[in-house]
């Protein structure tokens, strides 16, 4: 049995290539289950998050706590089997702790960070300073400055300001993600943040290499190297709440970045308004655009590294050749046998991936542009050739030696970047997400009397006369 299907263009366009609104799509029996037996009732995971929200925001710490240890004793219905929080929460109790009090468990001493990062083996450590200083490199690159211009009627100018708080969710659920704290955690220090704080949820159940907080070494390792100021093994809708509005122990932030899972894209969107958000994130995607000059096993490799995050992402290629079609198809087949994640990739591959067979780049790239991907893999003889008419994508790979996975980790572009076809005008996370413009006005007295005419003019147009009365006391 084929592990990939094959569609002609316009059938595509009608299925794997057409964008269907979150709201829209069916919610598996598996969560709404998970859901009923944490609450007690069939709730919508969007009515789940508001009660787990609301708690939070009127109860603190202690929601915090009693959420956690629910939720994680429960199975996980935002997807993982974790015990770090529940643990926490009975050993507070049988020490006879105050709930309130048992809340400060969550948050992981600097110490316990440089610790892992000490334990981790010196290949690991490697990678993590080297994926550290190339993204490092590349935010600072980035131009976000203040200007000011000075001329005969005064002085006009942007001020840019470092935002003074922000934080930073961390993915946990079925694999530690110490790239995903470096790639958002760092441009904000780059920028300049005051604080910068991390939650993750805690899961005992990843990795052998756990500590006592139920958090990988590699993620401790992580926030160690990206010099965060807090971290907290906390995870899901409470732990934006706790970041939104603040509880006794986790500080309210600015804004929230990273991506996560439902229960956290559903939570960004509930809180937003009390804080800022960099944008909502749904499973990752990757579009390869290749032609017959391409290697079919590279194409495959490049389709399964996406296909293996989780069952809803999306990896598609679209090629003009059948015959690359289908020898891709193979290697697809023969390498996942090798994988350790083979069920989810394969599950990827027939449920949201595909390979498209189109009339020619031209067509290629007119698709490309319409799906507007988080991830686009030029695999072509003379890839440079359809950079230019690339409009929409969070990240463009040019050759084949570009790969993503590259992107993932080490290339140095923040690896958050824009999903659901958001990319259209949305962009990956950088230093402008972390700094604010602040406008900045400085006129002279023969130049404030000479605008307040026409100031004046344009208030009246609009009925609002104090405006004008403001303006026309400054003519006489």
């Amino acid at each position: 049995m084929s592990v990939v299907k094959i569609y002609e263009a316009a059938e595509a366009e009608q299925s794997i290539l057409l964008r269907k609104p979150w709201e829209d799509q069916e919610m598996p029996d598996r969560l709404l289950d998970g859901i009923e037996r944490i609450f007690g009732e069939r709730l919508s995971p969007e009515a789940a998050v508001a009660r787990i929200l609301a708690d939070v925001r009127v109860r603190g710490d202690a929601a915090l706590v009693e959420w956690s240890a629910r939720i994680d004793g429960a199975g996980g219905a935002q997807g993982a089997v974790s015990k770090g929080a529940k643990t926490q929460y009975d050993a507070a109790e049988a020490q006879g702790v105050e709930t309130q009090q048992a809340a400060s468990l969550v948050e992981i001493p600097r110490q316990a960070w440089a610790e892992a990062y000490r334990r981790l083996p010196e290949e690991q450590r490697d990678a993590l300073d080297l994926a550290a200083e190339r993204v490092t490199s590349f935010h600072r690159k980035q131009p976000v400055d203040s200007w000011v211009d000075s001329g005969p009627d005064g002085t006009l100018g942007q001020l840019i300001r470092p935002l003074d708080s922000t934080g930073v969710y961390v993915p946990g659920g079925t694999a530690p993600l110490p790239s995903s704290l470096l790639m958002a955690a760092i441009p904000a220090r780059v920028a300049g943040v005051g604080q910068v704080i991390v939650c993750t949820p805690p899961n005992s159940l990843l990795s052998s290499s756990i500590d006592r907080y139920g958090v990988p070494d590699l993620i401790l390792a992580a926030a160690h190297v990206a010099q965060v100021d807090r971290l907290f093994a906390l995870g899901g809708a409470q732990a934006v709440g706790a970041m939104a509005y603040g509880t006794e122990t986790v500080p309210r932030v600015d804004k929230i970045v990273g991506a996560g899972g439902l229960f956290i894209t559903l939570a960004k969107r509930q809180v937003i308004g009390s804080v800022g958000i960099d944008g909502f994130y749904g499973p990752t995607e990757t579009l390869v655009i290749a032609d017959e000059s391409a290697d079919p096993a590279w194409a495959a490799a490049d389709m399964l590294a996406q296909a293996e995050h989780d069952v809803l992402a999306s990896p598609i290629l679209l090629t003009p050749s059948r015959t690359f079609a289908e020898r891709v198809a193979v290697h697809l087949a023969n390498q996942l046998e090798t994988l350790s994640r083979a069920e989810i990739a394969a599950t990827s591959l027939l449920a949201r991936g595909g390979i498209v067979l189109t009339a020619g780049l031209e067509e290629a790239v007119r698709l490309a542009n319409a799906y507007a991907p988080e991830h686009l893999c030029l695999l072509v003889r003379d890839p440079w050739s359809l950079v230019g008419q690339i409009r929409n994508a969070g990240g463009i790979f040019v050759g084949e030696h570009s790969f993503e996975v590259l992107g993932d980790y080490v290339a140095g572009p923040s690896h958050v970047m824009p999903t659901e076809g958001s990319a259209r005008y949305s962009s990956p996370l950088s230093v402008a997400d972390f700094v604010k413009r602040i406008s900045l006005v400085a006129f002279g007295a023969e130049a404030g009397r000479r605008l307040a005419r026409p100031a004046a003019v344009l208030a009246r147009g609009e009925s609002l006369t104090a405006h004008a009365a403001a303006a026309d006391m400054r003519i006489a």
